[in-house]
């Protein structure tokens, strides 16, 4: 009997099968058409139909400035058509430097229809709020979702970097399922588990997709990580005959609420790698230990 808790199935994220892992273009900056469009096909080959994308995507990381990942995404489907219809494509608004944050109805539209000239799309599959613009009512923001989605502009929605309140205050006015739910979560950051987000994403069927699923490289370089959760990786790596990466996107595809590890890589190699995770087992003596080694102190 296989007791390993690694969820490798599709996930069913409203109206759209995506895979269990996700390829995320906040570093998505390189310079080359070509590089560009080898890094979605990589991704796309390797299971990621789910491409995560923000109009702010560009603005830092040495990107060229607001919307410039959105822009070098359009390029690539202006040259290979064909890739649109083997993606789910997401994109995200309501940063909008330096106020920072505008959730309001005609910033949402404005911003939405911005990603969709800038992308070359009729389109978004699924659009989130990027983050919670406190000074907005969320039923004004939930009207101007609905509107969009109305229009065939978006459709689904989601949210990302949400309080569970702000969750429910949002779903509440929405006349449809919030798709999608966005926390930062690896493990080196167990909010997640412990803020209420996947309690919530469990009762209400949504899809939590974990960005920063290796701490934004940390994990995998080890720097600036507990010690003892390095050795309790390096040791579960060494058992299942990979990498200290893939044991830590294992972690992340290991809850129940069947997050989506996004992967930000790029270097077509280590794309390919990441799918090593999917085959990784893990019970519930290893995912506890790392929790452990995580938090620093002993579980109650």
């Amino acid at each position: 009997m296989n007791d390993s808790l690694i969820n490798s199935n599709q996930r069913q994220l409203g109206q759209f099968s995506v895979g269990a892992l996700s390829y995320g273009l906040w570093r998505f900056t390189t310079d080359s058409v070509d590089d560009a469009q080898g890094l979605v096909e990589t991704a796309l080959d390797a299971g990621m139909n789910l491409i995560d994308n923000a109009d702010v995507y560009g603005l830092d990381y040495g990107g060229s400035g607001f919307g410039a990942n959105e822009e070098l995404l359009g390029k690539v489907l202006a040259q290979a058509p064909q890739l649109r219809e083997r993606m789910v494509l997401a994109s995200k608004g309501g940063i909008m430097p330096p106020i920072p944050y505008d959730s309001s109805p005609g910033y949402l539209v404005e911003a939405c229809d911005a990603s969709l000239r800038r992308m070359g799309v009729e389109t978004i599959d699924l659009y989130q709020i990027h983050r919670p613009d406190m000074f907005a009512h969320p039923a004004e923001t939930a009207a101007a979702l609905a509107g969009l989605r109305d229009a065939g502009k978006i459709r689904e929605v989601g949210v990302s970097n949400y309080t569970v309140d702000q969750y429910d205050a949002l779903a509440a006015h929405l006349p449809f399922p919030i798709a999608s739910t966005q926390p930062q979560f690896s493990c080196a950051h167990l909010d997640p588990m412990r803020d209420g987000t996947f309690d919530r994403a469990m009762r209400d069927g949504v899809v939590p997709l974990a960005w920063s699923s290796l701490a934004g490289g940390r994990l995998a370089t080890g720097e600036d990580v507990a010690p003892d959760l390095i050795a309790v990786l390096d040791r579960l790596a060494e058992r299942e005959g990979v990498d200290r990466a893939a044991v830590a996107v294992a972690f992340v595809l290991a809850h129940p609420s069947q997050p989506v590890a996004i992967i930000g890589s790029q270097n077509p190699d280590r794309i390919k790698a990441a799918t090593s995770a999917l085959n990784v087992t893990l019970d519930r003596t290893d995912v506890y230990e790392i929790v452990v080694a995580s938090e620093g102190v002993p579980l109650p």
